[in-house]
């Protein structure tokens, strides 16, 4: 089993934490757990950290419904934050929390607003349901929802913006691409993976996403 690194940030860390304290009272508690995960060394794989994978169900990731699989009925076209949630080699369920760049977003729009660059055979285009990367990809802070423009997600650190009806794609700010979509489909009630995220999360090279795909299939 191998190491994984991240890309070094643009700025320093200690920048970056003040402003995670600095708006934590807008974006919550996991989105400092998020930006100081970056300050960390490179961490050795386990079941909770490994990214989304084929089967894997999605799970709230705060509230009420903390570790409960996502319905669509607990859906709307605001954020709603999940955890892909898997087996190990044992059998065993895991709860991918262990790596903060797995936490994903899921929405639920009318069908008809769904649009491209969105993947519709990677989203639930029946139900207008979608999931993407929680983690902007300029930074890696969490991204929310934008209360100056509904329906779009706002990062706090620096104003990245992204339209999840088409895609996540960038829409203003620093970002240099769109959020990564998840592919997913309904069994019975809940939304589970059909494969990892279509791109690599944020801090990880291309060869090194293969590889770490590589390696989850070990753990």
């Amino acid at each position: 089993m191998t190491k994984y690194k991240r890309a070094d940030p643009e700025i320093s860390r200690r920048k970056f934490i003040n402003a995670a304290f600095g708006t934590a009272g807008a974006v919550g508690g996991l989105s400092l757990i998020t930006a100081l995960a970056g300050i960390r060394p490179p961490i050795r794989l386990n079941a909770s950290k490994v990214p989304p994978l084929t089967g894997d169900v999605l799970v709230h990731a705060e509230g009420d419904k903390s570790g409960q699989p996502i319905k669509p009925a607990d859906l709307t076209n605001k954020v709603t934050r999940a955890w892909p949630q898997g087996k190990d080699k044992k059998g065993n369920t895991v709860v991918r929390s262990g790596e903060p760049n797995n936490l994903l977003i899921v929405f639920k729009f009318p069908p008809g607003e769904l649009q491209p660059p969105t993947d519709m055979q990677a989203a639930i285009a029946d139900q207008g349901i979608v999931a993407y990367s929680g983690i902007c990809m300029h930074l890696g802070c969490q991204v929310g929802d934008n209360p100056a423009k509904p329906e779009t997600l706002l990062c706090p650190c620096h104003s990245g913006a992204y339209d999840p009806r088409a895609g996540c794609k960038v829409i203003g700010g620093p970002p240099p691409k769109p959020l990564p979509q998840l592919p997913i489909k309904m069994e019975g009630e809940n939304i589970v993976a059909t494969g990892p995220l279509k791109e690599p999360y944020f801090g990880i090279q291309e060869s090194e996403w293969k590889t770490l795909l590589e390696e989850a299939k070990d753990i």
